[in-house]
């Protein structure tokens, strides 16, 4: 299976902690043996460079869970929401889920290209 990657637009802070921002495509993934569907967008190149850099170094440190993940802010358009990021081995960079809830405020579906921000 093969998984978009993502182009980074711009990378800033947010007060004194570094933001990123990405526009990416909105991709489905699906269990062959369950009915669910998750979306996600992959966060790559400079963008996801940066996150590991703000993880390792400890800046993101107090929010580092399970299977290498790091939690933070995202906002798509005019929604915000805490998640966390999870490393992608295929692509270098990371996985954010992208709630129903989200993509229902912002009108998007599957294959849109999405400007995300991500933050601690």
């Amino acid at each position: 299976m093969q998984y978009p990657g993502s182009r980074s637009s711009g990378r800033g802070e947010i007060g004194s902690v570094e933001a990123f921002t990405v526009k990416t495509p909105l991709w489905r993934w699906q269990s062959a043996t369950a009915p669910a569907a998750w979306f996600f967008v992959t966060i790559a190149g400079e963008a996801a460079d940066g996150i590991r850099l703000a993880a390792i170094s400890g800046q993101w440190l107090n929010g580092r869970k399970g299977f290498g993940s790091a939690r933070v802010d995202a906002r798509i358009g005019d929604t915000r929401w805490k998640t966390s990021v999870f490393p992608h081995k295929e692509s270098g960079g990371w996985l954010l889920p992208v709630k129903a809830m989200v993509r229902k405020a912002e009108g998007l579906a599957e294959g849109d290209q999405v400007t995300v921000t991500v933050s601690l």
